[in-house]
């Protein structure tokens, strides 16, 4: 039974565990301090900050998902963005990423956000697969400054 709920104190350990994951998935890395402000900001109460949700497969951690809300000068109301979204590979295709994804989109439809969007690199086969079922892919390309 998959679980999602959000992120709580207690949680330190295995978010930065999933967290961590994901990010040597697009092999990369953060200082101590940005652990520490990004799990500060998911606990607060600042609504610009990010929201994070942790997914349990019999009580235990296996995946998590990060978003925000933020204006956009074409809409009145917030839209919403997921930036992270991780599951360990060992519960691929149980169904979790699904869930954190709904979870998001049932967060944004309780906040009146008309829509949640996010990235992933281009050869990111596995994800996807997924993305393909329940988003639209969009023609967009990010840049980033120089």
């Amino acid at each position: 039974m998959i679980e999602i709920r959000p992120i709580q104190a207690s949680d330190r350990a295995e978010w930065q565990r999933l967290w961590t994951a994901y990010l040597e998935f697009y092999e990369s890395s953060v200082t101590t301090d940005i652990y520490e402000t990004s799990f500060a900001r998911l606990l607060g109460n600042d609504p610009h900050d990010f929201h994070g949700l942790i997914a349990e497969l019999d009580g235990k951690p296996c995946g998590l998902v990060h978003y925000l809300f933020h204006r956009h000068m074409w809409r009145t109301e917030n839209v919403c963005y997921l930036q992270d979204l991780y599951a360990d590979p060992e519960v691929r295709g149980m169904g979790v990423g699904r869930k954190l994804i709904e979870a998001v989109y049932a967060a944004a439809d309780a906040a009146e956000s008309p829509t949640v969007y996010w990235l992933t690199q281009d050869f990111n086969q596995t994800a996807r697969k997924l993305y393909d079922r329940i988003g639209t892919l969009t023609p967009f390309i990010k840049y980033n400054r120089a």
